[in-house]
């Protein structure tokens, strides 16, 4: 099948959306374009952190130990990783992200500096 202009002034032959060459002349490997399609799609699915709600609780855990968790924020519209970075550096403890119950989880009771921070990064509370 012939493009609709093709043989006119108006005749763009198409590119590849990857490299930009065209795509008789592409390079890109099947990988290479699986990958940045996902890419894509995943910074298509991405929320701004104003249009989502997170809730910060403390739980107690086996020992007396506490642990802050941040709930609410699913991890196909975030980067929870980043953002466990951020919040442990504003707390100077550890954590982790269990991203299969879209969680973050914090050790200690430290709520009031997550909020802070998180509203500071502009998620709504």
């Amino acid at each position: 099948m012939t493009r609709l202009f093709a043989g006119t002034a108006f005749d763009i032959p198409p590119t590849c959306d990857d490299c930009g060459k065209l795509q008789s002349e592409c390079i890109c490997s099947a990988e290479q374009k699986a990958a940045a399609k996902a890419a894509r799609q995943r910074d298509a699915d991405r929320l701004s952190p104003g249009e989502q709600k997170a809730r910060v609780n403390v739980e107690n855990r086996k020992g007396g130990r506490k642990v802050t968790v941040v709930t609410g924020l699913t991890a196909k519209a975030n980067d929870l990783p980043e953002l466990l970075t951020k919040l442990q550096a504003v707390c100077g403890t550890g954590g982790t992200v269990k991203a299969k119950d879209d969680l973050i989880e914090l050790q200690g009771d430290h709520a009031d500096v997550i909020r802070k921070k998180l509203r500071e990064i502009g998620y709504r509370l």
